[in-house]
């Protein structure tokens, strides 16, 4: 099923132009950058400010929410503020759960986003009811009374609409027939698409979020599949809903939003920060400049047979017997002579020293790559001991070998009788033909290491197909070289990771660039968990604030992170506001909502388990249901 214009070149999608007040989205336009505000609409002063900065920094459409009328009101005053300042940046309405205030606003602003899971359904009380044809169609018919003055008066005044769909904001409905799913997300905004069409309406555009970058990256695909199939070119908005904040939340937005724009899809986008509003914008700038610098890297066309977008499946592996792997995501770093010197060398791999030795961690790497020149062998023996493997391209007792093509070939010849024994080597390929590929199965490595120069999620989409065409079950580990800034970094290296690990292809990550190696470990690590391969932390879900937020979302967010980011595999949930709140949690098992002023409300998976907690009282009895629940562990001291 096509879902992309190529998987082997960044060819964008072509779509239409959709006019958002001065600024075109789609066509020839470039990727566009926007953001949302954090004050309260009915702030007139403060939310006019938020929107100018945002637009000195480089936002291009900025968004407010629009709860009830006296906020609808308020917009008329913040677009006239704006204009007379000189300030011609679009102004966008976020509406939920009430109709009435779109009608209302869409007089004064240029753009009003529904949301189809509650626009005119309720909110979500996850029950099983059985829907026929026939009911569902009624229901169907309910949607299109209530939404079509909306689509009419968008028509009549040259509004433009988004139609966005939320993962964990599906009405019941959609779950009872879908299922709590990409497809369910596509058929929600489908819905309300064909009523838009129905009245002759074009001017919106799509956008499928979700907390999880792999769910959002299938979502928007199926979307593309379909508006392929129909023939339909609407522009895409995209962005990872509740993505968090500081480096975590831009790992997250940079494999959802990287991956797809490397698709070629994707006309808007945002990156959602629990964060002030204008920090947003320089990470949209550099997914930009990064996907416009793949524009210009092609690698050649191929007809992929293996992977499937619909149902990713990992390849079937045999790992080495005498290398150390984690079947959830392998963790290589390269370490320079000097780096032995440091005192806490040990602990910069993630381990724990125990009178003066190494022991194993949830966050120890797999594996370590060491130049030439000798380590010192008490340095090294140690880790060795606990599992870690030490790798080096040049030749050294007791060191697995990490060869070229020609080394390989050499190295084999001279250890024919060793092979499939005790003689463990890795493969390390670059820029190599497929035809050069054709010696892999003769040579039989332990593993390989995958380091393209260049169109580096191309080829080793290109690569993994060859592998699996060929039923070649040898481990890779994606060898990636960056010299850029800290800030580039992260970005781009969870664009291009992402990509791949969000598609099961990979089996580790070795990231190299001019960092020191505790920041490079913690990066690896952060990157195999945003793509849901090997959770070391907890995984913290926070929406980004909006008007209609109950507390200090960032001061809270803080507290609660540094109280509870040690423990590895729980996702912990922190919603401003009790309209959203419950159901764009998704798949948090805990979560901490604001029900109303001072007040908290605590959940367990998808169900209120406490209520109207007093503010000051919360934190604590968050931590008192982790315990409850058998999830919370004391913090290591060290």
């Amino acid at each position: 099923m096509k879902y992309c214009e190529s998987i082997a070149q960044l060819k964008r999608r072509p779509t239409r132009e959709v006019m958002v007040g001065p600024v075109g989205v789609g066509g020839n336009n470039p990727i566009r950058i926007q953001s949302m505000t954090t004050s309260n609409t009915r702030d007139v002063e403060a939310t006019t400010q938020q929107i100018m900065r945002l637009a000195d920094a480089g936002c291009e459409i900025a968004r407010v929410t629009v709860q009830g009328m006296k906020e609808a009101d308020s917009c008329e005053a913040i677009k006239n503020g704006l204009l007379q300042k000189g300030y011609s940046i679009p102004l966008v309405a976020d509406i939920h759960f009430f109709p009435p205030a779109a009608m209302r606003v869409i007089d004064f602003v240029d753009k009003v986003r529904i949301n189809p899971g509650n626009f005119v359904d309720k909110r979500a009380s996850f029950k099983v009811i059985d829907y026929d044809d026939y009911s569902y169609a009624q229901e169907l018919l309910k949607i299109e009374e209530k939404f079509t003055p909306l689509v009419e008066k968008c028509k009549s005044l040259k509004r433009a609409m988004r139609i966005g769909t939320n993962h964990g904001s599906l009405s019941d409905r959609i779950m009872n027939r879908y299922g709590d799913t990409p497809a369910g997300m596509v058929e929600s905004a489908l819905e309300f698409a064909r009523i838009c069409r129905k009245n002759d309406y074009h001017d919106f555009i799509f956008s499928m979020k979700s907390s999880n970058p792999q769910v959002m990256i299938l979502a928007y695909r199926l979307l593309v599949a379909e508006m392929y199939k129909l023939g339909w070119d609407y522009p895409l908005h995209l962005g990872v809903t509740e993505a968090g904040e500081g480096e975590d939340g831009r790992i997250k937005s940079a494999m959802g939003i990287g991956s797809l724009l490397l698709d070629g899809i994707g006309d808007t986008i945002r990156v959602s920060l629990t964060e002030d509003p204008w920090h947003e914008i320089d990470p949209c700038r550099r997914l930009i400049k990064f996907t416009q610098e793949y524009s210009q890297q092609n690698e050649l066309i191929f007809e992929e047979r293996c992977r499937d977008f619909q149902n990713i499946e990992r390849r079937a592996i045999t790992y080495p017997k005498h290398i150390g792997m984690h079947k959830d995501g392998t963790v290589w770093v390269s370490a320079s002579k000097n780096n032995q010197e440091d005192a806490l060398f040990y602990q910069h791999l993630g381990c724990e020293v125990q009178l003066g030795r190494p022991q194993p961690k949830i966050s120890s790497i797999d594996g370590l790559i060491i130049p030439d020149g000798d380590f010192y062998k008490q340095v090294l023996q140690p880790l060795q001991e606990i599992g870690i493997s030490i790798f080096s391209s040049h030749s050294q007792e007791g060191v697995v070998p990490l060869l070229n093509l020609i080394e390989a070939r050499q190295y084999v010849n001279q250890h024919k009788f060793l092979l499939n024994s005790q003689t463990s080597w890795a493969l390390a390929l670059s820029d190599e033909s497929p035809d050069e590929w054709e010696a892999i199965p003769s040579l039989q490595p332990s593993l390989i290491i995958f380091r393209p120069s260049s169109s580096r999620v191309f080829k080793a989409r290109r690569f993994f197909d060859w592998l699996k065409q060929n039923q070649i079950g040898i481990p890779v580990i994606l060898n990636f070289q960056y010299s850029g800034s800290q800030e580039d970094l992260v970005i781009q290296a969870s664009m291009e990771y992402g990509a791949l690990f969000c598609d099961g292809l990979g089996e580790g990550i070795w990231l190299e660039a001019p960092y020191d190696i505790n920041y490079l470990r913690h990066l690896s690590f952060s990157i195999l968990q945003a793509a849901r391969m090997r959770m070391v932390k907890t995984d913290f879900i926070s929406c980004p604030s909006c008007g209609r937020t109950l507390f200090d979302l960032q001061e809270v967010t803080k507290r609660i992170r540094e109280r509870t980011s040690h423990l590895p595999g729980v996702k912990i949930a922190i919603m401003g506001c009790i309209v959203n709140g419950p159901g764009e949690m998704a798949d948090a098992d805990f979560g901490y909502v604001g029900s109303k002023a001072g007040m908290i409300d605590l959940y367990v998976g998808k169900e209120c388990v406490q209520k109207n907690i007093p503010f000051a009282e919360a934190d604590d009895k968050l931590v008192e249901l982790l315990k409850s629940y058998g999830k919370w562990q004391e913090p290591c001291l060290t």
